[in-house]
């Protein structure tokens, strides 16, 4: 089984948007997998999100059961990036076998019960407890820059060192 050919995992609740673009054009990719359950199935938030990408890169809606089982089928050929919208769907995917090394927290949003840690990122109990469980259990790091060149505020939160003590 050959290694997929996977360039970034960025976790953003937003999914496909215009920070997304920023990424999918830096980073090179041809294949972009949005990889959530409730996106799979909704033919209206799919038009949406391939209305701001350029025909020249391939899009699709995966669940994410759907992902794990043909992310290992992708071409080599294929440069690939995934975007899931919880950081449990991101744990469900490394449970699942999809390698990762570190994954792009780029925005969680802030409501009732969470803890705003940047601008763009707050986390609850759920949050934390699935991401110390990459952390701890698959080795991914994490960062937290919301555009790839990274310089806004925030962009340099020590997200890893949060979880460490938390």
């Amino acid at each position: 089984m050959t290694e997929p050919n996977i360039k970034a995992i960025r976790l953003d609740e937003r999914l496909i948007h215009g920070q997304g673009r920023l990424w999918i054009s830096n980073l090179g990719v041809n294949l972009v997998i949005v990889a959530n359950d409730e996106v799979a199935t909704s033919k209206i938030q799919q038009t949406l999100m391939k209305s701001l990408m350029p025909d020249s890169i391939g899009v699709r809606f995966f669940s994410i059961q759907e992902t794990i089982d043909k992310i290992f089928k992708a071409s080599p050929r294929q440069s690939i990036f995934i975007i899931v919208k919880t950081a449990t769907d991101v744990l469900r995917l490394a449970e699942g076998g999809v390698p990762m090394k570190e994954v792009n927290v780029g925005n969680i949003h802030f409501k009732e019960g969470k803890t705003k840690l940047t601008n763009f990122i707050s986390v609850d109990a759920e949050d934390i407890s699935a991401l110390k469980k990459l952390q701890s259990d698959y080795g991914v790091d994490f960062n937290t820059r919301t555009t790839p060149i990274g310089n806004e505020v925030g962009s340099d939160y020590d997200l890893n060192g949060y979880l460490r003590e938390h």
